[in-house]
């Protein structure tokens, strides 16, 4: 029997399948075997009282993106990939944004630029369509599914980014044909922009506003309005983001009528309210996101759909801004109005710790079920499983040593981003990543970083199965 490189011994394995008492054996950088007394390594590693998990893939993050003029996004890839390695993760998928006039590989080679020799971990892109013309329908977004870019997000809000209805049907057309998966942000832009002014008009311009312009109806329409779109086309979608009860039963009324409907949920949506900001005065702006966190009822219903199958995957929507900075959340216009704050909140490394305390913790969702939120179903959806996302023969030893009682109340101090606050402040998790491996490389151990930004890859993926096989 020939030497392994590494041996986890003494674990309980969670997989999507199954919780199983098991040691695994890794060598060059692949998962070897799985039983019990598998023979020597070069290394082995205790694993006893952990939990042995896949990696945690996190599917919609925003690194190192242009955020309009005067603002910097908090993290490029070096601080982003760190963060999400501290917090039991082994690949993101970021965004590769296309500004109007410019073509997608200009953008794609720019963002590659960035994150060449950077990344703790690996990544993946998404495109995300804010100019569909003739050239990028007709030749670069089908040469680029080719090549492995094989997911599009598209924008119903956001001036720089909004796609018209004729528009979204052009590019969920080229998706049908290429076998791309299409994500995408469903809020209606018109009514955000008639009540953010009619919100302005009387006065009401702290962050508070946010919410107030964007209530549930202006997501449960667009989301309707997407479904209706992808139907026409017959092509499936995924809805990201999803924040509340009304959202989440259109998926769900969908996906009853057999179209190839998903949805997301994230951390803030589980955990955060609106009524957070009442009182904070321009201190809300750490809050700001879209769709805006609602109340307790619509936290119980995005557990609902993570526990019943509406939601297939849970992502951090990262988008993270520094609050004590003017390029950031104290952006000198946001004192105007909430409208200018910059939109979005960091959240790559508590994603993990808070689905486990809030979910297996408390006995609403099983360690199966979590392994598939945080890990396997991204792998999936998105054209890389069984390479990522699981724990077998073959499989690339993306690996996470999961302590089930550690106790963490989290705060600024305890993260690794470049943030300078965590809306999760003060929040008591119980369980919290203690090793985080990529191909079957240690990045971090006990809390101290011991992998180098070059570690990580862009990954090219595969057409996803629930897309190309219309």
């Amino acid at each position: 029997m020939s030497e392994f490189d590494i041996l986890i011994v003494g674990g309980t394995v969670a997989t999507h399948e199954c919780v199983m008492r098991q040691d695994v054996a890794i060598k060059d950088g692949v998962v070897a075997a799985l039983g019990e007394n598998l023979g020597t390594a070069k290394e082995t590693i205790d694993a006893n009282g952990l939990i042995v998990m896949p990696g945690g893939i996190d599917s919609h993050v925003h690194l190192a993106q242009p955020s309009g003029p005067g603002i910097t996004m908090a993290d490029d890839f070096e601080s982003g990939t760190r963060a999400a390695a501290f917090g039991g993760n082994t690949l993101v998928m970021p965004f590769c944004i296309q500004e109007r006039g410019k073509g997608l590989r200009i953008a794609l080679n720019e963002y590659h630029a960035k994150a060449k020799g950077k990344c703790y971990i690996d990544v993946s892109f998404h495109l995300v369509i804010a100019d569909p013309n003739e050239q990028v329908l007709g030749q670069e977004l089908p040469a680029l599914v080719a090549d492995g870019y094989t997911s599009f997000k598209i924008f119903m809000t956001y001036e720089a980014l909004k796609l018209a209805d004729r528009e979204i049907l052009e590019v969920l057309s080229v998706a049908r044909e290429t076998g791309a998966l299409v994500m995408v942000h469903a809020e209606n832009d018109d009514a955000i922009r008639f009540l953010t002014e009619k919100l302005e008009r009387a006065g009401h311009t702290l962050p508070t506003g946010h919410a107030l312009s964007r209530p549930i109806p202006v997501e449960r329409e667009a989301t309707h309005r997407a479904i209706s779109l992808a139907e026409i086309i017959d092509v499936p979608v995924m809805i990201v983001h999803v924040s509340n009860r009304e959202a989440m039963e259109e998926i769900a009324r969908a996906q009853a009528r057999g179209l190839k409907v998903m949805g997301e949920t994230c951390p803030q949506y589980l955990v955060l309210k609106a009524s957070d900001l009442n009182g904070l005065d321009i201190e809300g702006a750490k809050l700001v996101c879209s769709p805006p966190p609602r109340d307790a009822a619509s936290q119980e219903s995005c557990w609902e759909g993570l526990m019943n199958g509406t939601f297939s995957v849970f992502s951090s929507d990262h988008c993270p801004f520094r609050y004590n900075d003017e390029q950031g959340k104290l952006f000198p216009r946001g004192r105007e109005s909430f409208r200018y704050v910059p939109n979005g909140i960091p959240g790559i490394e508590t994603r993990l710790p808070i689905l486990f305390s809030e979910g297996v913790g408390k006995g609403r969702i099983s360690l199966e079920r979590f392994v598939e939120l945080a890990s396997t179903n991204h792998a999936k959806i998105y054209g890389l499983f069984p390479r990522k996302g699981t724990i077998a023969e073959g499989s690339d030893a993306d690996i996470v040593l999961w302590d089930p009682n550690r106790q963490v109340r989290i705060s600024r101090e305890v993260l690794h981003d470049a943030c300078d606050y965590t809306p999760y402040e003060g929040l008591e998790v119980t369980g919290w990543p203690t090793l985080t491996m990529l191909r079957g490389r240690v990045v971090v151990r006990d809390g101290k970083l011991v992998g180098e930004k070059s570690f990580g890859e862009h990954l090219a993926r595969e057409r996803s199965p629930f897309a190309s096989s219309q």
